[in-house]
């Protein structure tokens, strides 16, 4: 079984979160931690979209009490709006939406990277 976890896509508009609003995601899934996009350039750096992230996580961490962990989501949103076109969402449809897509993305990417190795035979 996984470990409970809230995805947070940071954006400079908007954070999308894997779910709804934060308190309610929390009241209600009771997750044991908070994954945190981290935005990343594409040589690794960080530049101020990643500081903004990492302010938001310490905010998380603040209010909820709930440990906070940073998680590399580069392409996220490109493969948000890859999914969201592919299943035929038109554009405003797509950027209501897409945060959230991206948080899903980000949170099962953090899942996957978690899962144990299935013995082979």
């Amino acid at each position: 079984m996984s470990t409970p976890a809230l995805g947070v896509d940071v954006g400079t508009v908007r954070v999308g979160l894997a779910g709804s609003e934060l308190k309610d995601v929390v009241d209600e899934r009771l997750p044991e931690r908070i994954v945190v996009g981290l935005p990343r350039r594409l040589d690794g750096s960080e530049g101020d979209s990643a500081a903004d992230a990492r302010l938001v996580a310490g905010q998380l961490h603040a209010r909820t009490g709930l440990p906070v962990e940073m998680w590399d989501e580069r392409f996220t949103t490109a493969a948000a709006e890859r999914t969201l076109i592919a299943a035929g969402r038109r554009r405003a449809a797509r950027r209501r939406t897409i945060d959230a897509v991206a948080a899903s993305i980000l949170l099962q990417s953090w899942l996957d990277s978690r899962a144990k190795p299935t013995m082979q035979r």
